[in-house]
């Protein structure tokens, strides 16, 4: 029974998440095909619509919005419709609950070299974080709780979309050559995922 168990186990965690990985596959084309195929066929007609049309077409647009956020004027556009929805009662909270997670998963809110090895008092204990304020950004709430010297670094938690905003002295903290999405992977995951090693001689001293 103890072995079965463990079979189970090791079953699940293989076909997991493949299974969750396709499921959300799933569920964007046939959103994306909801949405779109109905304009496709009011177009070009159900006859010579063609399966898959929609979701190539969903790539050429997300393709086109990205391209077209280089000039400021048409990024304004595109974030309009936020703001807009940041002004309703309860989607505002959910709407900035999910563009704070998307951002914070992909490491966009992070700047450059913001991935620094933290030591915590005593020097024994090291943990990995990422810079999230320094001090000296006018009208930043956060910003201004800093001393010069100090910088707040957010340490995320293996396996949960979560973490701890700590302050600490920018003597505590040694720069490391990884991106904050590559971070982000390596720590929510545990270490355990297929994460590349970073050559020794590429790694930064503060």
């Amino acid at each position: 029974m103890k072995k079965a168990l463990q079979y189970l186990l090791k079953g699940l965690a293989v076909l997991l998440p493949i299974a969750l990985t396709v499921a959300l596959v799933h569920w964007l084309l046939v959103t994306v095909e909801a949405w779109l195929r109905p304009l496709w066929i009011s177009l070009i007609g159900e006859n010579y619509y063609l399966p898959g049309l929609a979701f190539i077409s969903f790539l050429g647009i997300a393709i086109f919005v990205g391209f077209s956020t280089r000039w400021q004027i048409v990024n304004k556009f595109w974030a309009l419709p936020g703001k807009i929805i940041e002004r309703m009662p309860v989607l505002s909270n959910l709407y900035g609950t999910l563009t704070e997670a998307v951002d914070l998963m992909s490491g966009k809110s992070f700047a450059d070299e913001s991935v620094v090895l933290v030591t915590l008092a005593g020097g024994d204990v090291r943990l990995i974080g990422i810079i999230t304020k320094r001090s000296g950004v006018d009208g930043d709430r956060l910003s201004a709780l800093l001393d010069e010297d100090h910088v707040a670094v957010l340490l995320p938690m293996s396996y949960n979309v979560g973490g701890y905003t700590i302050i600490v002295p920018r003597s505590c903290i040694k720069p490391l050559n990884m991106s904050p999405a590559d971070a982000m992977q390596l720590t929510i995951s545990a270490g355990l995922g297929k994460n590349k090693a970073i050559p020794k001689n590429d790694s930064k001293d503060s």
